[in-house]
């Protein structure tokens, strides 16, 4: 458990935010598709990322590690495992290594903690299988553990995704560059596209139309990585809402991924009335730069286009709505029920505790500005809203229990929450 209550306005610059996570899988998977070393800089060293850095290590790669540099070298062949790849809690890892090995020979099996063996798989397994992987698991492939009998000669497909999920988009894409010939995948908006980004940059050929791709096979190996990880937005949103939030603070967040899929939650927060620069400093893989952001009174506002660009930072974006003048409304935000909890009703509960008025929906919730009070709250489990109610802890002093998960994506959120917050752990 941490208790959290407020200590001063800040005016603070942080170069530390834990490095982004969803580039770091990234890294660590895609470093299999080159021949030679890959050199990885500033990789997440958080519980989510060395799960995958263990199952690369146990399909055969060499994994060094300086505590500073990851060089990963691939084997020359991948390794049939003669154990459970144990991806912990990471849901980017079981559903990128979902596609990764349906197009591998093999057998795996991939299995997690108590809280991703219980979280829906089907949203990847049934596309997979649509092109002829064979992956089998509880309810029908519904719930890791599971298994893969992995096939170098899957087809290619044409494939009309039905959501906008860089998870499902990238375990489609590791199947078809080892395919027959030319796939094609179209999503209905566009999610995160790390994955093509970085691909095209080692050498894979990726034709990309919006939110259509044409995905060729690769005729050679991939060229290694040579890579800096920047910064996660997505945990730097944490401190952004802090900043906007609390009277007469600013705060400069160094070294952040600026990629346009992943800065629409601070673009929201810009919209409520917070004051947002960003300043690009690199290109080379990825738009990496700094943001300011300062406080200022916020108004509430609506959420409904974009979704894909700012699911992760919903629940500390609900923190803001909650202290805006006015109501806020999220919709179309269904897969927030399919994360580490069913993130809808988590925000919503603990919301009310702390004597916020909302109302839940289906595919999203309403909030109206309010005054928070002291609660006890409870994560579930769940990394974000443990993480999104400590800043809440700004607002009114919070008690948030099961903390433990906030070490699956970012080690140091309450050595840098120390700095604007008391905190207290138990």
């Amino acid at each position: 458990m941490i208790s959290v209550c407020f200590k001063d306005s800040f005016d603070l610059e942080i170069k530390d935010i834990a490095s982004d996570k969803s580039i770091s899988h990234r890294c660590a998977i895609f470093s299999l598709l080159s021949d030679k070393s890959s050199v990885i800089k500033n990789f997440l060293r958080a519980e989510d990322t060395l799960s995958t850095l263990r199952i690369v290590k146990a399909l055969g790669a060499r994994v060094e590690d300086d505590g500073k540099v990851i060089k990963i070298t691939p084997p020359n062949k991948i390794k049939e495992p003669s154990d459970i790849l144990d991806c912990g809690n990471s849901g980017t890892a079981i559903r990128l290594l979902l596609g990764f090995l349906s197009a591998r020979d093999g057998f795996f099996v991939l299995s997690g903690d108590k809280y991703l063996n219980s979280r829906p798989m089907k949203r990847v397994v049934n596309p997979l299988r649509s092109i002829g992987a064979k992956i089998y698991g509880r309810s029908d492939g519904e719930f890791a553990p599971l298994c893969v009998i992995g096939n170098d000669k899957l087809k290619s497909f044409k494939y009309d995704s039905k959501i906008a999920s860089a998870q499902v988009k990238t375990a489609m894409i590791l199947t078809a560059i080892r395919a027959d010939k030319s796939s094609q995948y179209k999503e209905p908006t566009l999610s995160r596209d790390h994955s093509e980004k970085m691909l095209n940059v080692m050498g894979a050929n990726i034709e990309i139309d919006g939110c259509e791709l044409v995905i060729h096979p690769l005729t050679k190996y991939l060229k290694p990585l040579d890579i800096k990880v920047p910064n996660d937005p997505s945990s730097g949103f944490f401190f952004a809402v802090a900043a906007a939030i609390t009277k007469n603070s600013q705060i400069r967040l160094k070294n952040m991924l600026l990629n346009k899929t992943r800065i629409e939650a601070y673009k929201v927060l810009a919209k409520m009335g917070a004051v947002v620069e960003f300043i690009k400093t690199d290109t080379k893989y990825e738009d990496i730069g700094d943001i300011i952001i300062k406080n200022a009174p916020l108004k509430g506002v609506e959420v409904s286009k974009n979704i894909a660009w700012l699911i992760d930072e919903l629940p500390a974006l609900s923190i803001a709505f909650a202290v805006a003048n006015g109501k806020s409304r999220v919709k179309n935000a269904k897969e927030l029920r399919v994360k580490e909890s069913d993130r809808i009703s988590t925000i919503v509960r603990n919301l009310k505790k702390c004597n916020i008025k909302v109302d839940e929906f289906e595919d999203g919730y309403e909030i109206e500005g309010g005054v928070f009070k002291s609660a006890k709250i409870d994560s579930y489990g769940d990394h974000r809203i443990a993480m999104s109610f400590a800043i809440a802890g700004l607002l009114a002093p919070m008690r948030i229990e099961d903390v433990d998960c906030i070490n699956t994506s970012f080690p140091n959120f309450v050595t840098l929450l120390s700095k604007i917050a008391k905190v207290e752990t138990k």
